[in-house]
């Protein structure tokens, strides 16, 4: 604004002019929505001292108004709010809401300009004074603990924070609220949100914190004492947290006890967050065999116990006997079921080379690749009898013929693998205690007539009673 403005002219209408002005005055003026300034917008701008600072300035307010528009010849751009932008998109969609957008954004304007604008002119009209100091105040703005003094037109938080455009994000600390009136000198203070995002032992956690560092972040979340309890933690506590937010990485302390194969078990205190993490902490590798059995992703917790197994393969050579073959001869003079040795023979010896797996330190496979014999074998030469034994004399055939059908089906070489055998089923030992061993080994080996007489045995030995044989002998009535 530049140039005289006919203060001479304008001190003969100033009364009248003022007088009309603040006729019908609203208590609570707000900005107009007209693109032009209105009276509504000047006792926006100057508020309850209106009459006393236009009185000092020797105007009025239409006169106000004329100056004013004098040097302002346009609106400068109106750049903000998203009201702008959404009138642009509500013309282009034809909407009615379009002049309630675009005077939304006139309105805004006007609260952040015009007041700079009746401020200098009546800074102008009366050389500075009580106008400058009733609109033009000092505030100390304190954004997360950084203070900063600025002079602003507005009347309460949130305009002073608009013009000094600041905005507040819904995770934002402020104090007082944007409603509030600020005076000359007043303090508002602002604590940004910052996202940070809490990784423990792998399991993330979101949080919003109003904290400038680390260590006020995790003391605002109640996790003070993470390294006292002993974590490690990606970034030191008096790091900075960035407004556009971090992540930090908490890896928690454990007790942990190893078993490595068969060694003793290791008790250690670490950080890692996993097995595989654990291993390279304590520079144990793994063999191409070898293996975590919960696997090498496998998180860790207090008190966790992690097996590795190891599993080597090598190669040995062990000296065997070679067990002597056995030849037989046969010898029609020698009775059926005996043998006489004729050369015991000699064992012999053999270099056998296996590849041996061992799991922990003990053996659990191996397979043999090669064999080179040291020394021969000789075979052991056994006579075996081929002489039929004389057939015993029976009596009672018949009756044992009975008894055998009824106990075995008549079948005199049965062997059903319920331990009793042959046509009269004996068990082993009551066929070897009355000499059946001198027939056949076992009693479905031996003839009928062998296998009659040692039931005869049986039989007069409990004073002529087929009682051995209970069952079938009463069927068949016999004592």
């Amino acid at each position: 604004m530049t140039g005289s403005y006919g203060r001479a002219d304008a001190s003969s209408s100033s009364a009248s002019a003022g007088s009309t002005a603040l006729l019908d005055r609203p208590s609570d003026p707000e900005f107009s929505s007209d693109p032009r300034i209105t009276r509504e917008d000047i006792l926006a701008v100057l508020g309850p001292d209106a009459d006393a600072m236009m009185a000092e300035a020797n105007v009025g307010v239409d006169e106000l108004i004329q100056l004013i528009n004098a040097e302002t010849t346009m609106l400068p751009p109106i750049v903000d709010t998203g009201a702008a932008t959404a009138a642009t998109a509500s013309a282009d969609a034809g909407s009615d809401d379009t002049d309630d957008s675009l005077g939304s954004a006139v309105r805004t304007w006007k609260k952040r300009f015009l007041k700079g604008s009746v401020l200098a002119m009546l800074i102008t009209l009366t050389g500075g004074g009580a106008a400058a100091l009733a609109m033009n105040k000092s505030v100390t703005l304190d954004v997360d603990g950084e203070q900063q003094t600025i002079r602003s037109y507005g009347d309460t938080v949130g305009e002073i924070l608009d013009d000094a455009d600041i905005n507040v994000g819904k995770h934002d600390a402020l104090s007082p609220s944007p409603q509030a009136a600020v005076g000359d000198g007043g303090v508002i203070k602002l604590e940004r949100g910052r996202h940070l995002t809490v990784k423990v032992d792998g399991e993330e956690r979101q949080h919003w914190v109003r904290a400038t560092n680390v260590g006020e972040a995790l003391n605002q979340l109640g996790l003070a004492d993470l390294q006292e309890k002993g974590a490690k933690l990606s970034a030191p506590l008096g790091s900075d947290v960035p407004l556009k937010g971090m992540t930090l990485e908490v890896k928690t302390q454990k007790n942990v006890t190893v078993y490595d194969g068969g060694k003793k078990p290791q008790k250690v205190t670490t950080n890692a967050v996993t097995a595989e993490e654990l291993l390279d902490e304590l520079g144990l590798q793994l063999g191409p065999k070898d293996k975590v059995e919960s696997g090498l992703q496998m998180k860790l917790t207090d008190d966790a116990e992690v097996y590795v197994a190891r599993t080597g393969v090598s190669v040995v050579n062990e000296k065997e006997p070679i067990e002597p073959e056995v030849r037989t001869i046969e010898d029609p003079e020698l009775e059926q079921g005996k043998e006489i040795v004729e050369d015991e023979g000699k064992a012999g010896e053999k270099l056998v080379t296996y590849r041996v797996t061992k799991e922990n330190g003990e053996e659990i496979s191996r397979k043999e690749i090669d064999s080179k014999i040291l020394k021969k074998a000789k075979d052991k030469v056994v006579r075996v009898g081929t002489k039929e034994p004389p057939q015993p004399q029976i009596a009672d055939g018949a009756v044992w013929d009975q008894l055998a059908e009824c106990e075995s089906g008549g079948d005199w070489s049965i062997d059903t693998g319920n331990g009793y055998y042959g046509g009269l089923q004996f068990d082993k030992s009551t066929w070897d205690a009355y000499g059946g061993d001198q027939y056949a080994a076992y009693p479905n080996e031996a003839s009928r007539e062998q296998q009659i007489a040692i039931a005869t045995k049986v039989r007069d030995a409990r004073g002529g009673s087929y009682s051995a044989w209970p069952a079938c002998s009463s069927k068949l009535g016999l004592p």
